[in-house]
Formats: structure tokens, C-alpha cells, sequence
């Protein structure tokens, strides 16, 4: 490394009690750098390492970073933040990843990609260095889901060996503090438009010599769960409007009466459920808005740029006045049936179907009055307060 000259690529290795390992990927990463043949420095961010993981790896000439909060995440953005390089490359302090990698990502940084992920599946993993549940199930199940829900180009996103410009770090604003800060960056990479290119890699066993910090099952449940709460269109707009769709359709399919097919009857019980399914599919499509408008206005989702205008333009007004009109509406229906029925002295009851109609009208416009207030409530800036929403 070269003290005198500005530093270009930073390595960081987050580290917590790896002595049996973090000599080796210190050396291996210092190798690394000079063979590049640019100016760079390592660093350890340490998450509180009581084995003296800290000394072996300022002897073998590394910077020490202290994370003090506990988490995967914590330690890497310690380590990202106090990194002087322009572009950074992390990896494992196990060393399973070899970093003396390092000149092929500097080499795709130096092409104009801002983001260059390692791909262990076009690589090659060694005998014993991936859990058969990890490489045939797990890696694939996330980087599928990933692909589907967000359209990334990259293969193998849970790859711990990855690089990236600074500048593009900065702006993708992560938020996770555990294991889910790989998926994090991939899914903020993708909407952040970046250049983005993968590199084979090879994975070798690990040499810590104790029980790895990642658990399998409690870990790919926090990835898999943090993906959908960042996908509401999948996890609460979909649902939502097909059960609104389904229950409109029973519903009004069954105002005339009975309906058979064959021989089966469906009758007042099955619209009875249409009533539950639009109500219940209109509660969930509101908690989507409600996220995708948290997700926009705390900066945790910066490419909606469509919901931005959408919230310019829509005052809470406007939800008010549509939810009052649809409320009043269903109102005036129910209080017509009851008129109805009274004049015919309370005997029997022959407007159900009209009943449930109306009713249902005035319980959706009255969901939509109060989460219009909400959805104003969530939309407004930390600056002052218009009466409509500002997310500047």
C-alpha cells in the first residue's frame, strides 16, 4: 500500500473473532491491491472481536475500524464509511473468498461499472465450502425471488465478495444492520439504475474453525421478508385487488339472485363472502399504499418517482371527498331498506341482498375517509405542514 499517494480502492473486511482467518485475508487483500497496481488500503471493521482478531490484523497492515453496534450491516457500513477509496471491494474475514480478486474487480471498475458482484455459481465452489441447502435451495430461492420481484440482472446476490463506487453507497441510503444488507444493496442497486456486471469467483471452506455467524433458516427468512416488505405491490397491492376483484364480482353476479350451475345453487351466503373479500381486499390495498408511501417519504425507495407526483397532485381532499361520496351513498341505501321495512311494520326481511349492497359501500367509503387521513398523516414532511402532501 502506499501511504503518499491518494488512496483509489479500499478493501473492507468485516471481522468478529476470526483469528484462525484474518491474517490470511489481510495478506491476501494487501497482495491483491499492489497487484492492481493502484494505491489502496485495507480495513477491518471490527464488531468486537475478544480473541485479538483486532492485533493480528493492524500487524499484517491493516486499518482497525471499531463497529461498535452489534450486526453484519453495522460492521460493513462502519467499514464502508471510514474507506477513503473511491471504489471498495468487501469480503468475508473466514477466508472463503479469495482476495486476491481484488485486480478483477478494479479491472471491471476501470470498464464503467459502478457495481461488480462475484458469482460463485459461475465460478466455482469448492468441495465443502457451501451446505447443499445453501447452493441448491437458499442462494437460489433469494436470487430467484429477487429476480422476479425486482428484476436485477445478478445471479447470485447473497455473493459476500462484491465492489462498488462510493458515490453509488451514498446514494443507495441501506438501512438493514444483519445479513439482509446483501439483499438490501441489490435490490437499491437495481432501482438505482446502476451499471452492474458479474465476475466468477471461486468459494473455498472456510478456515475460522468454529460454527459460522450466519443461520441458515432464521437468516433466509430475514432476507425473504425484508424483500416482500420492500415489494408492496407484491405483498399487498396484488393480493388486495384480486380479492377485491373476486368479491365484487360474486357480488354483484348475486344482487339479482340466486345463481346455479349444474347443480349447484350459490345464493345470499356466497355473496355474504364477496361482501368479506371486497372489505378485506380493500384493508390490505390501503396498508400497501400506506407502505409505499412510508417507503417514498423516509427516502427508503427513491426511484417512485410516479408516487411522488401522484402525491403532489392528489390533496387529501380528494380521498375525502371520494370516500364521503361512496359512504353517503351506501348510507342513503341502507336507510332506504330500513324505511322500507318499517312502513312494512318490521315483518320479514326480503332486502338482504341490497342490504349487504349498501352496506358494503358505506364500510369501503368509510375505509377510504380514514386512510386518507393517514396516507396525509405519513405524506407529510418534516418541514411544515400545507393541509396536503409535500415530499419534496
Amino acid at each position: 500500500m502506499t501511504p503518499n499517494m491518494s488512496v483509489e480502492v479500499s478493501v473492507v473486511i468485516p471481522c468478529l473473532n476470526e483469528v484462525q482467518s484474518i491474517a490470511a485475508c489481510v495478506d491476501k487483500a494487501v497482495a491483491g491491491i499492489e497487484a492492481s497496481g493502484i494505491p489502496g488500503e485495507v480495513i477491518v471493521a471490527d464488531n468486537g472481536s475478544t480473541d485479538g482478531s483486532q492485533q493480528i490484523a493492524t500487524q499484517h497492515g491493516a486499518r482497525v475500524v471499531p463497529a461498535a453496534l452489534k450486526g453484519y450491516g453495522h460492521a460493513l457500513r462502519a467499514g464502508i464509511e471510514a474507506a477513503q477509496g473511491q471504489f471498495i471491494i468487501m469480503g468475508d474475514a473466514d477466508d472463503s473468498y479469495d482476495f486476491l480478486d481484488v485486480p478483477q474487480f478494479v479491472g471491471k471498475w476501470r470498464e464503467g461499472f459502478e457495481v461488480v458482484m462475484g458469482n460463485r455459481f459461475k465460478g466455482e465452489i469448492k468441495p465443502g465450502a457451501m451446505p447443499w441447502h445453501h447452493k441448491y435451495i437458499g442462494n437460489r430461492v433469494l436470487s430467484g425471488v429477487l429476480q422476479v420481484l425486482f428484476h436485477t440482472p445478478i445471479r447470485d446476490s447473497q455473493c459476500g465478495m462484491r465492489g462498488f463506487t462510493k458515490s453509488v453507497y451514498q446514494r443507495m441510503d441501506l438501512r438493514t444492520t444483519g445479513m439482509e444488507f446483501a439483499s438490501e444493496f441489490v435490490i437499491k442497486a437495481t432501482k438505482l439504475k446502476v451499471r452492474m456486471t458479474e465476475i466468477p469467483i471461486t468459494l473455498w471452506p472456510d478456515r475460522r474453525g468454529r460454527p459460522p455467524h450466519l443461520r441458515s433458516f432464521r437468516d433466509g427468512w430475514r432476507h425473504l421478508r425484508f424483500m416482500l416488505l420492500f415489494a408492496p405491490n407484491w405483498l399487498f397491492l396484488g393480493p388486495g385487488g384480486a380479492l377485491i376483484a373476486v368479491g365484487l364480482l360474486l357480488v354483484i353476479w348475486l344482487l339479482p339472485g340466486p345463481y346455479c350451475i349444474g347443480g349447484v345453487c350459490l345464493d345470499i351466503h356466497t355473496m355474504f363472502f364477496g361482501v368479506l373479500f371486497t372489505l378485506l381486499g380493500t384493508q390490505i390495498l390501503m396498508i400497501g399504499l400506506f407502505a409505499k408511501i412510508f417507503s417514498y417519504t423516509e427516502r427508503f425507495d427513491h426511484s417512485n418517482l410516479g408516487l411522488g407526483l401522484w402525491l403532489r397532485r392528489l390533496p387529501l381532499e380528494s380521498g375525502l371527498l371520494a370516500g364521503t361520496a361512496l359512504a353517503i351513498v351506501g348510507f342513503v341505501g341502507d336507510v332506504a331498506i330500513f324505511w322500507k321495512w318499517k312502513e312494512g311494520r318490521f315483518g320479514a326481511f326480503s332486502e338482504m341482498r341490497w342490504l349487504l349492497f349498501w352496506s358494503m359501500l358505506f364500510f369501503i367509503g368509510l375505509q377510504i375517509v380514514f386512510s386518507s387521513f393517514f396516507m396525509s398523516m405519513l405524506g407529510i414532511s418534516r418541514g411544515t405542514y400545507r393541509g396536503d402532501y409535500d415530499v419534496r
